[in-house]
């Protein structure tokens, strides 16, 4: 077995990935209308697990218990759990279009749990066409879906690995649906102002925070990269050098960005990537005002155990 750090290069797998996310749009709509409602839109958050993208444990919508639903990237297969041990499962296969899984877990999810239903409109994407009409999204190359997983695996275990011992309130390692990247959020307490009424910013980015995340490259920034960003940014915030020194301020995400294959080619990529996350917020920290003794509390050093 290889503990490499795989290639991820979005030029190869744009199609794929866009398939891919499309799929888990379908889970994220899920969850934000089956589960209940949390500060920073919490609840309509995916996870990365052993096996892929997968919701919490969501209410049935019949009352009859909870259910999970889950993009299986090993076997490569869409799958309903009933708490009561009823599965269903939907192929995910080479040039199988999104329209027929959205249906297929659909059909699924109400054949275990009751009758559901999501707006199928896809969210923080270029392309319109509803999730159960979408004809245009078919390509599912398996072993561009593994080189993805193996990368955002070792990506999820960098962002644990940073929150671990921060004391303040903060995520878990989301897996965002809208903008298919993985974050952690960490959170100063004290309140912030959106940057927008936009629905998604409103209720999301109403406390001061720090994010640290990772995606596999889009439109706006074609390469895989681990990113950085605090709100709200005081002046000259993108002025700081980080480490590692390959680590740089892109001005047009406004974030500080660290590239996949920069951390590829050190001797220790997890090292690597957890240096640039503890220092970017570390500088965010001073920035932005916070809290010292709270700051400090997420660089490396875990709480007691008993």
């Amino acid at each position: 077995m290889s503990h490499s750090w795989p290639a991820v290069s979005y030029e190869q797998w744009q199609a794929t990935c866009d398939t891919l996310h499309a799929h888990t749009q379908v889970l994220g709509k899920l969850a934000a209308g089956l589960a209940p409602p949390e500060p920073q839109l919490q609840h309509a958050a995916l996870r990365l697990t052993a096996r892929g993208w997968e919701t919490a444990p969501l209410p049935a919508p019949d009352g009859s218990g909870s259910l999970v639903v889950a993009l299986d990237l090993r076997v490569h297969e869409a799958v309903v759990e009933h708490s009561a041990g009823r599965v269903e499962r939907v192929a995910l296969t080479p040039d199988r279009p999104v329209a027929e899984v959205t249906r297929g877990v659909l059909a699924a999810v109400r054949s275990v749990g009751g009758a559901v239903e999501i707006d199928p409109a896809p969210q923080e994407v270029p392309w319109s066409v509803p999730l159960d009409e979408d004809y245009q999204h078919t390509r599912y190359d398996r072993a561009r879906v593994a080189d993805y997983f193996a990368a955002a695996t070792r990506a999820a275990l960098v962002l644990t690995a940073f929150r671990a011992p921060y004391r303040g309130r903060s995520t878990p390692v989301n897996a965002w649906w809208g903008s298919f990247d993985l974050a952690v959020n960490l959170f100063s307490g004290r309140p912030a102002s959106p940057p927008s009424d936009d629905f998604i910013m409103r209720n999301a980015m109403d406390a001061q925070e720090v994010a640290i995340g990772w995606w596999p490259g889009d439109t706006r920034y074609r390469a895989a990269a681990f990113y950085a960003y605090a709100h709200p940014a005081p002046e000259g915030f993108g002025h700081a050098a980080l480490s590692p020194a390959a680590a740089r301020w892109d001005a047009a995400l406004g974030e500080y960005v660290l590239d996949w294959d920069q951390v590829r080619a050190r001797p220790d990529g997890h090292a690597a990537a957890l240096e640039f996350a503890r220092s970017a917020f570390r500088h965010a920290c001073v920035a932005c005002a916070w809290d010292p003794e709270l700051a400090a509390s997420a660089d490396g050093t875990p709480p007691p155990v008993a």
